[in-house]
């Protein structure tokens, strides 16, 4: 039997997509309209999504707080949050949602098939009967609402979207992002901010929040997904039998609107908060942005992304370089965007000034005018074509599901047309296309058509504005206060009543019966087995070079792995400069954009990284091993290419190119601040633990806040430092790549192996060998407990210290203390009542924990909730089944399934780890065995870490005013 033969389907479309190895299949559900696509694979890693078009019709963020709410409880599925409970006890491999500016994506993810079934039924219960009906305190919780505690105490908002999106706005990147798209596409629903404006989100009703999902939640709406190695039929079936045969086909109005080209060019100014004391100078972002047709253009929808190599992402592309050299900004960025039905090609300068805005415009239109007329070089067009041909070809996603990506890809085309669900998916003919085309003038066609001649555009610049945040809030406090006293006493007492529900509603436990409904797997659905470590030891030319044995598809992944070890601390810093430098400065025989795009045009692409290698076996030393690591990957027959290549960044590289080197520093600069902005949780934890942490502290130095701060005063005083950077730069490069310093990790099928030791032999020979003067790393760690000041509106609050030094030891059940703590403990407090979009905890083989909040609108109360967490867990009790659960969910963080490269990293990292097979055998057998009587025993853990009273903060200049007492030192980076 087929899916054809199911009489409550309409088979639309079948299709052979060679290019992903699967079948497609288009039905739609005869009774409810339902759109339905099978993607069909032996990828054992299934996916499932549903998901709807959710166009908003202003920026209260509705799309965004229903993702959130219907996931907090159903018809079947009762409990408060069903969500963080499958997190607990399921072996999903993927398990979110998502909202984008027209459309919200339930997607999830499981090996298992008994879990996999379990995902998919608590997920359509979710978005089809949500509890959001019967319980107001939903939307209170996850969208918006006052808080009063007492008549005498202030009035404000509270709400985890409302916090989430305060700290979206504090980015100048996303506000640059959003204002882009709304400028654009003024009379469609991208005009609105579908995930809510903090301005605008407490005018949101209860009511209109209930409108939304009864308009738009609807199976004529729904676009449902699933992936991989599974019985279709049955899951059709059931799908029916459930869910949708209960609904009839009704029309939805959610068509996305195609937005008339404009007759010219628009100009959007719109301001940004940075901190008092920042200044005004190198700190706006010019912006030039393009509409470039319809998302339903395959050949266009690919070519863009070519293109926006060729022009702007490269290392020395035109645009990049012209600008670059023209002064204008500190970093070239460019973005095609084609996840929205009209995608979007931009130009963007950071750290600019408003002066420069014509001259901007006129460099952008000179270099386009430029390649229409004279070419765009071939070899950066071939290196664009084969960069994304590769991984369109490896299908490598990191941590994520191939199946959920290319579901997510799906829907740049299936959203905006039910016929053409396929069209990017399947695009092995499209790259073929483009290669046709190279020299036949289409690709300069193309400049010329959409980014010279093409009116629909806009120049979005995004300006800073001093102490904007605390201006604001200072406003909003005082609207809050004039509202309050406008009420009476009742009205009032109303408000602090409804506070104290709210409370009590999150503080209620859940009800046993409720829980029991959410599937759990058991222990013995489990395998005791651990993944294979495949590390084979050899010695090729002379070098130690460990092998990781796996099928590859024919790609070869090399890492070149040299010592750091002899490098002193005060020059650590410039081991993370030469990093950055590395691959995108001249060498002896390309310049930099050349040197990118033959490496682009014949392998996978090469990166410099730097590493650390605790080794458990010596955790009372605190032994580690940092290296610097060369990266490539590529064909067998294109390895020699890798290895030549590596070679010639690694020798030939022309570190004395001052002009360079300077505008290195400033792109480093101006992109670590990005990361501090966007991840100040990881960035808050690493530097609290590099208090006590010499390892910590190496990645501090060469990464992370004392890095940026060496980067930013060379950069600063460039002309007075810049002969001692070169030196340093030049002696550290013959210090560093010598044939006796170093190790190669390759992963590869066994005939991988064929003529790699004659390219080691051949890389050994061009690498240095005169003598030079050994150091000795010796780190220096000192406990500083600062609080980061920044113009944002939420905190990145951290707590960390090392348990082991305190006399506590490591146990697998740590494992599941992170969950244990992620989502339920730190959850109920600080994200549940406490409104913080997230929380995390983490605890490591050499003793090192940490305890952090994400974009949280609070900062002593965090901290307070912290310093409970020991006597949470010396009276944790749990029923057997919950404890099952948290088990099952810890599993499902340690038995991701891997690509090939990931097993190969893996296996390399436990061997520099010097973490054996049996160790993970045991850590895997006290997880499987544990009872809440050893996780009672970890409180000796917590207060160890807690003992440790390591703190970093990075957050608002007033909340950490405010709260300046708990630091040694405020400051800003």
């Amino acid at each position: 039997m087929s899916v054809r033969d199911l009489e409550t389907y309409e088979v639309i479309k079948e299709e052979d997509l060679t290019g992903i190895q699967s079948k497609g299949t288009l039905l739609r559900h005869k009774k409810s309209g339902a759109r339905v696509l099978l993607v069909e694979n032996e990828d054992n890693n299934k996916v499932f999504s549903i998901g709807f078009r959710t166009p908003p019709a202003d920026s209260t963020g509705v799309p965004h707080i229903m993702e959130h709410s219907v996931l907090c409880g159903s018809r079947n599925f009762p409990a408060k949050d069903p969500f963080v409970e499958l997190v607990k006890g399921s072996l999903n491999t993927f398990l979110n949602a998502m909202t984008y500016p027209d459309k919200t994506v339930y997607p999830v993810a499981s090996c298992n098939d008994k879990d996999f079934q379990n995902l998919m039924h608590v997920y359509m219960d979710a978005v089809l009967y949500p509890n959001i009906y019967q319980h107001e305190e939903i939307f209170r919780q996850e969208g918006w609402s006052y808080r009063l505690e007492s008549l005498e105490g202030p009035l404000t908002y509270n709400g985890v979207v409302y916090n989430e999106m305060k700290g979206a706005f504090s980015s100048p990147e996303s506000v640059l992002d959003r204002v882009v798209l709304n400028t654009l596409f003024p009379d469609t629903s991208y005009a609105n901010e579908s995930g809510g404006d903090p301005e605008v989100i407490p005018e949101l009703t209860y009511e209109q929040f209930l409108d939304f999902h009864r308009t738009y939640y609807h199976p004529s709406n729904s676009y449902i997904y699933l992936y991989g190695d599974m019985d279709m039929e049955e899951k059709l079936r059931w799908l029916d039998k459930e869910y949708l045969s209960a609904f009839e086909k009704k029309e939805v109005d959610s068509r996305i609107a195609y937005q008339e080209p404009f007759g010219e060019m628009v100009e959007k100014r719109i301001p940004y908060s940075i901190a008092s004391d920042e200044s005004l100078k190198d700190n706006t972002y010019l912006s030039y942005n393009k509409v470039i047709g319809t998302s339903l253009d395959r050949e266009l929808y690919l070519a863009f992304q070519i293109l926006d190599y060729a022009l702007l992402s490269a290392p020395g592309a035109p645009l990049k370089k012209a600008l670059t050299e023209a002064g204008i900004g500190k970093d070239i960025m460019g973005s095609y965007d084609n996840g929205v039905y009209q995608p979007i090609f931009s130009v963007i300068a950071k750290n600019a000034n408003l002066s420069q805005k014509e001259e901007f415009l006129q460099v952008i239109q000179e270099v386009l005018e430029g390649l229409v007329r004279d070419g765009i070089d071939r070899k950066a067009l071939e290196a664009g074509i084969n960069y994304h041909e590769f991984r369109y070809r490896e299908a490598d996603f990191g941590g994520y599901p191939k199946g959920l990506m290319y579901g997510l890809q799906i829907l740049d085309s299936w959203l905006y047309d039910d016929e053409k669900p396929f069209i990017h998916v399947d695009a092995l003919d499209v790259f073929a296309f483009l290669k046709e085309k190279l020299g036949t003038g289409y690709y300069e066609e193309l400049i010329r058509r959409y980014l010279l001649e093409n009116p629909h555009g806009a120049v979005v610049i995004v300006e800073p504005e001093q102490g904007r945040t605390a201006r604001m809030d200072a406003a909003l406090t005082e609207k809050l206060q004039e509202y309050k006293e406008s009420l009476g006493r009742e009205e009032q007492e109303e408000l602090v009543r409804r506070t104290k529900e709210l409370e009590a509603y999150q503080s209620a436990p859940e009800r046993e019966e409720d829980l029991a409904r959410i599937p759990v797997l058991k222990r013995e659905d489990i395998s005791r087995e651990i993944e294979p470590v495949i590390n084979e030891e050899m010695n090729l030319a002379g070098v130690p070079l460990v092998f990781h044995e796996t099928q590859t598809n024919g790609i070869g992944y090399v890492d070149l792995m040299f010592d750091l070890s002899g490098v002193r601390e005060d020059l650590l810093p410039y081991v993370g400069i030469l990093q950055s430098v590395l691959g995108i400065i001249d060498t002896e025989h390309y310049s930099y954009g050349e040197l990118f795009n033959e490496i682009n045009r014949c392998t996978g692409g090469i990166g410099t990284s730097l590493e650390l290698y605790n080794d458990v076996t010596r955790v009372r030393e605190k032994a580690f091993r940092a290296t610097f690591e060369v990266k490539g990957k590529a064909l067998y027959d294109k390895l020699p290419v890798v290895f030549s290549m590596a070679g010639e960044i690694l020798t030939a590289s022309k570190l004395g190119d001052e002009k360079r080197l300077r505008e290195i520093l400033a792109m480093a600069k101006s992109r670590l601040l990005m990361r501090f902005q966007s991840s100040g949780h990881s960035t808050a934890a690493l530097r609290a633990l590099s208090y006590g942490s010499p390892s910590a502290k190496l990645k501090d130095l060469t990464n992370g806040i004392d890095f940026y701060r060496t980067v930013a005063g060379l950069e600063e005083k460039f002309e007075e430092k810049k002969e001692e950077l070169i030196r340093i730069l030049q002696e550290l490069t013959r210090q560093l790549f010598r044939p006796d310093n170093l190790m190669i990790s390759y992963t590869a099928s066994r005939e991988g192996l064929k003529g790699l030791e004659e390219m080691i032999r051949s890389l050994k020979e061009s690498l240095f060998t005169d003598p030079v003067e050994e150091g000795t790393c010796v780190l220096h760690c000192e406990k500083k407990n600062e609080g980061f000041k920044t113009a944002s509106k939420v905190q990145y609050v951290a707590r960390t210290g090392n348990f082991i030094d305190q006399g506590a030891e490591y146990t697998g059940a740590l494992q599941i203390l992170k969950v244990i703590l992620s989502y339920d403990y730190l959850w109920q407090n600080i994200r549940v009542k406490g409104g913080a979009y997230g929380c995390m905890s983490s605890f490591n083989r050499i003793g090192e924990g940490y305890l952090v909040s994400y974009r949280d609108p609070h900062l002593k109360r965090t901290m307070d909730v912290y310093e409970g967490v020991t006597e949470y867990l010396k009276n944790f009790t749990v029923s057997e089944r919950d404890m099952t659960k948290y088990i099952i969910g810890t599993m499902s963080n340690i038995d991701h399934p891997m690509t090939p490269c990931a097993k190969g990293e893996r296996s390399m990292n436990l061997y520099m780890n010097k973490v054996s097979p049996e160790m993970i055998r045991e850590e895997r057998r006290q997880i499987l065995e544990a009872g809440q009587e050893d996780i009672r025993a970890l409180a000796k853990v917590t207060e160890a870490l807690l003992a440790a009273g390591q703190i970093c903060v990075i957050g608002s200049e007033e909340k950490i005013e405010e709260e300046k007492e708990l630091f040694e030192m405020v400051t800003s980076f």
